[in-house]
C-alpha cells in the first residue's frame, strides 16, 4: 500500500484535480493501491471530512493538531496509521507532510518516501508572507532542503523547480520526474461551443475581444500588475474582461473606471470550463519572484483546454518558453497593439495542445514514481 499524504490542505478545485484525481488515476491506470491520507484542520473538520470522502470514500481523514507550528505532533498519529495499514511508501504532497514521512522512515528503513514538490516553499513563505510564525519561517529552508535531499524519489512540477533545488539546496541526484499540474478529466470532455451561450449571457459581441482571468487572488497572482495591464487594454472599447475570482480593491477600481467592460463573478468549479471557453485570451501575469519562476499554474493548461491563447509573463515556470515555441499566446510585455478575437480553428489548435497536460501523457513518469 502507498499513502498519498497531505497536511493542512483544504478541499478546493486544485485539491480535486491535483490530489483526488491523481489518486484515482494511479489506482485506475496502474492498479496501484494508493490511499489518500489527509491531516485536516480541526476547524470545520466534520464537513471537510464528509466532502473529501464523497469524492474518495476510502480516504483516511484525521484531525491535525491545532496550529501549524505544532506539525511534528502529527507524526504520532501518522505512526499509528502506518502500524495499522503498513504502507511501503509515502508520497508527501508538501514539505511538512514529507518531513513527517521521513521521521517515520527513521524507525522503518524499508519505507520509501517520495517528495511531491509543488513549488519553492521557503521562497514562497518569505516572498508572500504565507506564514507569520517565526519558528516556521526560520526552519522552513532547512526542512525543504532535507526533504529534497533525503527523500528516495522526488516529483517536481517544473524543470525550473529542479534547477532551484540544485542551486539552493545542493541537490545533485537524478532521482526525480517532472510532472506539471495536470488537468482534471472533465476538461477533456469540454465542448468549446458551450462558450457561445456564455458570451451571449454576458453580453459579449462577436467582434469583442474577451479576456478572462481565472483563479485565486493570493499574493503571487500579482493583481496590481495585472490590473495595470488591463487599464491599457480596456482603452479599446471592444475589449471586455471577466474575472472568475473573488473581488479585490484592484478589480473594483477597474469596474469603476470601465463599468461596461469589466465583470467579476464566482462560479462553481464544474462550470469553470464553460465560462473559460467563452473567452479569447487567458491571463497569467505575475511578477518575477522565485515562487513564480518555478511555478506550474494549472490555469495555463485550463486556458489551453478551453481554446484560449495565453497572455503570460516572462519566466513563469516552463510555460513562458512553451508559449513562444508553440505559438499559443503572447508574452504580455511584448503586446504592442490590439489583439483580435480568435476563430474556431485557433481555438481547436489551442485545445489540442492541452493534451500535453493530461495525466495520461505522463504515464511513464507516474510509473517511475510508483516503482521508485
Amino acid at each position: 500500500m502507498i499513502f498519498y499524504l497531505t497536511y493542512n490542505d483544504a478541499l478546493s478545485g486544485i485539491f480535486r484535480s491535483q490530489v483526488i484525481d491523481v489518486v484515482n488515476f494511479l489506482n485506475g491506470e496502474f492498479k496501484a493501491s494508493v490511499r489518500l491520507v489527509v491531516f485536516a484542520s480541526i476547524r470545520n473538520f466534520k464537513s471537510e471530512k464528509s466532502k473529501i470522502k464523497s469524492y474518495l470514500p476510502n480516504a483516511i481523514v484525521v484531525p491535525m493538531f491545532p496550529k501549524v507550528k505544532n506539525w511534528k505532533w502529527n507524526i504520532l498519529t501518522l505512526r499509528v496509521l502506518c502500524l495499522l495499514y503498513k504502507p511501503n511508501k509515502i508520497i508527501g504532497r508538501s514539505v511538512l507532510a514529507t518531513s513527517m514521512a521521513l521521521n517515520i522512515k527513521k524507525s522503518n528503513p524499508g519505507l520509501k518516501v517520495v517528495y511531491d514538490g509543488r513549488g519553492a516553499i521557503a521562497a514562497e513563505w518569505k516572498e508572500y508572507n504565507v506564514v507569520k510564525d517565526e519558528y516556521l519561517i526560520s526552519n522552513i529552508h532547512k526542512w525543504e532542503s532535507e526533504v529534497v535531499n533525503k527523500s528516495d524519489f522526488c516529483l517536481a512540477v517544473s524543470n525550473k523547480l529542479v534547477e532551484h533545488w540544485r542551486n539552493e539546496f545542493g541537490y545533485n541526484k537524478n532521482n526525480y520526474v517532472v510532472i506539471p499540474c495536470t488537468l482534471e478529466k472533465s476538461f477533456r470532455e469540454q465542448d468549446l461551443s458551450e462558450g457561445n451561450s456564455i458570451r451571449q449571457e454576458l453580453g459579449i459581441k462577436n467582434d469583442d475581444v474577451f479576456y478572462i482571468y481565472s483563479g485565486s487572488v493570493a499574493g503571487w497572482q500579482s493583481m496590481e500588475l495585472m490590473t495595470s495591464f488591463f487599464k491599457i487594454i480596456l482603452s479599446n472599447k471592444n475589449a471586455k474582461v471577466l474575472f472568475l475570482s473573488s473581488k479585490t480593491e484592484f478589480i473594483e477600481d477597474l469596474q469603476k473606471q470601465f463599468p461596461s467592460q469589466v465583470k467579476c463573478i464566482r462560479v462553481e468549479f464544474e462550470k469553470v470550463p464553460a465560462y473559460l471557453s467563452a473567452g479569447d485570451y487567458g491571463i497569467l501575469i505575475r511578477e518575477k519572484t522565485i515562487t513564480n519562476k518555478v511555478a506550474s499554474p494549472v490555469k495555463f493548461a485550463e486556458y489551453l483546454s478551453s481554446g484560449l491563447k495565453v497572455i503570460i509573463s516572462e519566466e513563469i515556470g516552463d510555460y513562458s518558453e512553451f508559449v513562444i515555441s508553440n505559438n499559443c499566446g503572447y508574452l504580455f510585455n511584448s503586446i504592442k497593439s490590439d489583439l483580435p478575437p480568435l476563430n474556431l480553428s485557433e481555438r481547436e489548435r489551442n485545445k489540442s495542445l492541452s493534451n500535453l497536460f493530461f495525466k495520461e501523457y505522463f504515464k511513464k513518469e507516474y510509473s517511475q514514481l510508483l516503482l521508485s
